[in-house]
């Protein structure tokens, strides 16, 4: 087999693929992402694949697949196992019959998200087994075990890469053999339906699960023990990468363990290996997981061995390890020099690039006008997930909350109760709309909400790297579906002003944002302008010299990062310029204008 240079979530897709996986469905989000664009793209022709609305929707989709026997997946970052949550919590009591393997992608740093949370957590509170791979090859594998754990248990698994194991890319040989995996059918059955009398059974059927899992992963492959001595380091996932990379350069004696399957954990080997040890050094990202774990050991059979890690302050209590600040640690644990220690490789400092709207993105128009409309009124302006987040920076300051999906809609609602007399504005993208905002539309008209909502439709996810969603018109398989559209959505739920506008049409923007600003009750307006991803610019604007002032006003204003001041005259890069036209519309001296000006 000839290897290939895969990312880590096209490794995981790959062996997903070879465990023959039938259905597969998510809900975008950095890092999981390509993981379906990967089995969507490689897919050799009978898995069905789908973006769903939101996690909740990809994972009841998926759970409905295993209950027919059929291997499903269902894949979304960590902040979207919150909105799954609720059938997550259901299914971990009901069981699958097909293999069922949520992978959660976490965000250690977070390099893009809101929050560090740690899905092990998750696995332990809903009482879900969970693997841990540390590296794109390691993941490959783990995922066709991961499907064969859950069928063997009937339970849903999680599968928790983080953003190193994700993004990294390793070679790795394909097993091009698909396992042939047959799915008899959905076979009713009172089990299905959850009861609370069922519930308190399954709950002891989980129970009684959970010391038998434990005793299975302590003889799982991917769980390692090795080396000796009297001292000895436990890790998993990517820290185990960076433990290994280090440990290479390092003498003397010392026990290693590795944990790929945090929960249940692996009570055996973990006793196995704590025999004979003085002091052990944790390294793990995100929260001291194992490191509890080995100190409820230590107090369950009375082991006088001391616990390191980010309780103790020896590994960073927030962030992402790195084979520099794990090297660290390692070497004041074992006692070495400074001289030991691996050099880091010395890279020039990187410039400062704070994280910017794109040259000619519809939603810095869009922002223009709503701040020039709402000019002499008090007023808030609510925001939400997506590339329109970065609204909050200078110049535009237009996001002043910002809490997770769906919420700037909801939040609006609840500052109008507390606060009466400042107008609520609040922001949402297309795909945001239809993954959570449509229940707090239905919310604000219901309650008599008195705010303007803003959705500013670019015709795609953007921010995830341009996947389709209702509004689009098209599907994950290809197909042409009913393309939904938000206006009427917004109408048919009683919505009394509905109206949409093209953002680059700043003085239309501005009077109908004027409108909808002085309707009492929710007013929606809708600014349609493509991504200029997923369009062609227009030729790139120009500066007139002579005209120019050098009032920077379009700079000051808008914040393009095509615009710069050069010889105290305005200059438009044209590599980076799409043709919006909103600079030559700001500018009060005609001195902006497309080439033939």
């Amino acid at each position: 087999m000839k290897p290939e240079l895969l990312m880590g979530n096209q490794a995981i897709a790959m062996g997903a693929i070879r465990a023959g996986v039938g259905i597969v469905t998510g809900y975008p989000g950095t890092p999981s992402t390509e993981i379906l664009e990967t089995i969507a793209a490689r897919n050799p022709g009978n898995i069905y694949v789908e973006w769903s609305v939101n996690e909740k929707s990809a994972l009841e989709v998926a759970a409905g697949a295993a209950y027919a026997g059929k291997r499903s997946m269902v894949t979304m970052k960590q902040v979207g196992l919150n909105v799954a949550s609720d059938p997550c919590m259901s299914l971990a009591y009901i069981g699958v019959k097909g293999g069922m393997v949520i992978v959660v992608a976490d965000d250690p740093g977070p390099i893009s998200s809101q929050t560090e949370q740690d899905t092990r957590h998750f696995a332990a509170y809903a009482k879900l087994p969970v693997f841990d791979p540390s590296s794109p090859e390691e993941a490959y594998l783990m995922i066709g075990d991961a499907f064969a754990y859950s069928e063997k248990y009937q339970t849903p698994v999680l599968f928790r890469p983080t953003t190193r194991v994700c993004h990294g890319s390793s070679s790795i040989c394909l097993d091009n053999n698909i396992a042939a995996v047959a799915a008899e059918g959905f076979k009713k059955d009172a089990k299905w339906v959850i009861f609370p009398r069922l519930s308190y059974q399954n709950h002891l059927k989980v129970e009684a699960r959970h010391p038998i899992l434990a005793e299975d992963f302590s003889s799982y492959r991917f769980n390692k023990l090795t080396g000796r001595g009297k001292k000895g380091i436990v890790t998993g996932g990517i820290s185990y990468a960076y433990t290994i990379e280090n440990m290479e350069q390092l003498s003397g004696e010392v026990k290693l363990l590795k944990i790929a399957t945090p929960y249940p954990f692996p009570e055996k080997l973990a006793l196995e290996f704590l025999q004979g040890l003085d002091e052990v050094l944790v390294v793990e990202e995100l929260d001291p997981v194992i490191e509890k774990e080995l100190l409820c050991l230590c107090g369950k059979y009375r082991l006088d061995i001391i616990i390191n890690g980010k309780l103790s302050g020896h590994i960073q209590k927030a962030g992402e390890n790195t084979v520099e600040s794990v090297g660290r640690a390692l070497h004041d644990f074992l006692g070495l020099s400074a001289a030991d220690a691996a050099q880091p490789f010395s890279a020039p400092e990187l410039p400062v690039r704070p994280p910017v709207l794109c040259a000619g993105c519809p939603h810095r128009a869009s922002f223009y006008a709503v701040k020039n409309a709402m000019k002499g009124q008090k007023a808030v302006f609510s925001g939400d997930i997506g590339c329109y987040t970065l609204g909050n920076a200078s110049p535009l300051d237009m996001v002043d909350t910002c809490l997770c999906m769906g919420a700037g809609i909801t939040i609006a609602q609840g500052l109008q109760r507390a606060e009466a007399g400042v107008k609520q504005v609040a922001f949402v993208g297309d795909s945001t709309f239809f993954h959570s905002g449509i229940t707090g539309v239905i919310n604000g008209v219901y309650n008599e909400a008195d705010m303007v909502l803003i959705v500013l439709d670019n015709s795609t996810t953007a921010m995830t790297g341009h996947q389709p969603h209702p509004g689009t018109g098209r599907t994950m398989m290809g197909n042409l579906s009913g393309k939904i559209s938000i206006s009427k959505v917004l109408t048919a739920l009683g919505v009394q002003y509905v109206a949409s506008c093209n953002p680059f049409d700043l003085e239309l923007s501005r009077e109908t944002v004027k409108k909808a600003a002085a309707h009492k009750g929710l007013a929606a307006v809708i600014f349609e302008a493509p991504c200029i991803a997923i369009m062609k610019p227009h030729p790139a604007y120009q500066v007139d010299a002579d005209k120019c002032t050098g009032c920077k006003i379009c700079i000051k204003e808008l914040g393009c990062p095509a615009m710069i001041l050069t010889d105290d005259k305005a200059y438009i890069e044209p590599s980076l310029c799409n043709g919006c036209s909103i600079c030559a519309q700001v500018c009060p001296f005609d001195a902006i204008g497309g080439a033939d000006k």
